[in-house]
């Protein structure tokens, strides 16, 4: 319980990821990815309990090694490519209903986000308190101005009219962000009344570009090591 509220950490890990063969258990330094998201939500110290939804049992087994509830596991139609992250929170939520267990606050922490730490949390709950916000959603500074996304034609030509109009000097960019993956809050029956995190007030919780690397291929893996050995964080 924090502040009289008590909050539920959801952490989304199941098995037969594409990108990176079983990714959420695969060691990033000494141990396996999924790790650092437990790790930092022990660390937080506001979490009355940290689910791990997996489809695995070698998966629930490792969040269960490093301190993560598996109170069931998830069913296999919401552990394809094409389930949508909502469908699964929804199912966490709806078994820890059905288990006598109801939260003031659910966030999603996804574990392929290893670098965001305890004190992003942290400040994600503050920022929804302070605001009255319905939900806080972590973002950082876009690597590319919009203006230079490109389309192609079904030919394979590079539609490049719409470029000349937009050609902008580098000093007048206007700053732009994108959501980076790591951090998605809000009360439970704002979840539950919408389906998910956004259409209602929603804040910005705003991450260096280094704190958010979204692990999906295996150079951001190397990246990420690379940050941790280097102690760049």
């Amino acid at each position: 319980m924090y502040h009289n509220k008590t909050f539920l950490a959801v952490i989304p890990a199941r098995s037969g990821s594409k990108g990176v063969k079983d990714k959420n258990i695969k060691k990033l330094g000494n141990k396996p990815l999924m790790a650092y998201t437990i790790e930092a939500c022990h660390r937080a110290q506001i979490f009355d309990e940290i689910v791990v939804s997996t489809d695995d049992e070698k998966y629930a087994k490792v969040a269960k090694d490093y301190g993560a509830s598996v109170p069931f596991l998830r069913p296999k139609e919401l552990a394809s490519d094409e389930a949508a992250t909502n469908d699964v929170m929804l199912h966490v939520l709806n078994e820890m209903r059905v288990q006598g267990k109801n939260f003031d606050y659910v966030i999603l922490l996804q574990p392929t986000s290893p670098l965001r730490n305890e004190s992003h949390i942290l400040d994600s709950v503050n920022i929804l308190t302070k605001q009255r916000a319905d939900s806080v959603i972590s973002i950082c500074k876009a690597e590319y101005p919009s203006y230079l996304t490109v389309k192609l034609m079904q030919n394979g030509e590079l539609k490049t009219k719409f470029l000349d109009k937009k050609q902008i000097r580098r000093q007048d960019e206007v700053q732009e962000y994108r959501i980076n993956g790591a951090i998605y809050l809000t009360s439970t029956h704002f979840f539950l009344e919408n389906k998910g995190f956004y259409g209602g007030k929603v804040f910005p919780l705003i991450m260096e570009e280094k704190d958010s690397i979204d692990i999906d291929e295996e150079y951001q893996f190397q990246l990420a090591e690379f940050f941790l050995k280097n102690k760049l964080l």
